[in-house]
């Protein structure tokens, strides 16, 4: 079920609005916390947290939320939810801390376990701020600055002829990152924090990020949201199936791969880097 226009637009300025608290926090002093797993917590986490929580009951009300920063939820409850939102307030902490701009605000609207809806918001990039958004079936979109319109994955080209470009984590599976991409035809690479990686497939600058290292269900939702939007598509790296969301307790994502179509020749270089990985354990 689609949101319609009006109630899309209002959740994509409330975005923009938080991002820019979140610029505030950014440009000044802040403490940096550590939660139970060792990740790193900044005011800026917890400022959009509850921007997006306020916008979300205000604009949908009584549709339940899963934020990072909300603490568990059971899956006793969780299973019986058709339809939620997933929030990663923060998408990229080490990068804010960092300086680098590289972070982004996530927005997901998840039906039966399909991300249907994402947007995700970048503050920080360049001269100013990046908006993309999609819904399936109604395409996907990018706002930056004065410019907007819609987006879309480009075609593979022929590796003789243009290289791929394959993006990958600035901080995470470097070395099956780099098994994958040994096994490649010809590719240039670029290392990019956050959910950015997604964006840049969906624009069609970007062909392929292959992910393979863990990541929790509400880092990739919205993103995943605007790839299939896109034309593209978030893949578990083992089955090729699309990634779905809210199937068990742990939201600990499989590995994955998103890309603008599947080929037989990075489906390979794909089951080489996986050989290379130890045993998973979750």
């Amino acid at each position: 079920m689609w949101l319609e226009h009006e109630t899309l637009m209002r959740l994509i300025a409330g975005g923009e609005d938080a991002g820019r608290q979140v610029m505030a926090v950014y440009r000044g002093d802040f403490a940096i916390e550590h939660k139970a797993d060792h990740s790193p917590l900044t005011e800026a986490d917890m400022v959009v947290h509850h921007a997006l929580l306020a916008l979300i009951e205000r604009e949908t009300p009584g549709v339940p939320v899963l934020s990072e920063e909300s603490g568990e939820i059971p899956f006793a409850i969780r299973r019986g939810w058709s339809r939620y939102w997933l929030v990663d307030p923060l998408d990229g902490t080490q990068e804010f801390i960092a300086g680098n701009g590289e972070f982004t605000l996530n927005l997901a609207l998840i039906e039966d376990g399909v991300p249907v809806l994402g947007i995700v918001h970048a503050p920080a990039m360049g001269q100013g701020a990046v908006t993309w958004w999609g819904q399936v079936g109604q395409g996907a979109f990018k706002r930056e600055g004065h410019r907007e319109g819609p987006i879309h994955v480009r075609v593979l080209p022929d590796p003789g002829r243009e290289p791929w470009q394959v993006v990958g984590s600035r901080r995470n599976g470097m070395a099956a990152f780099e098994a994958f991409c040994r096994a490649l035809p010809a590719h240039n690479t670029q290392s990019i924090g956050s959910s950015l990686k997604f964006c840049l497939i969906a624009e069609g600058l970007a062909d392929l990020y292959p992910r393979l290292a863990p990541t929790r269900e509400w880092d990739t939702a919205a993103a995943q949201a605007i790839v299939t939007a896109a034309g593209g598509q978030v893949l578990d790296a083992e089955t090729l199936r699309p990634l779905v969301c809210n199937r068990r307790e742990s939201l600990l994502n499989p590995h994955f791969i998103a890309c603008g179509q599947r080929d037989a020749r990075w489906e390979r270089a794909l089951a080489v880097a996986l050989r290379s990985q130890p045993k998973r354990r979750e």
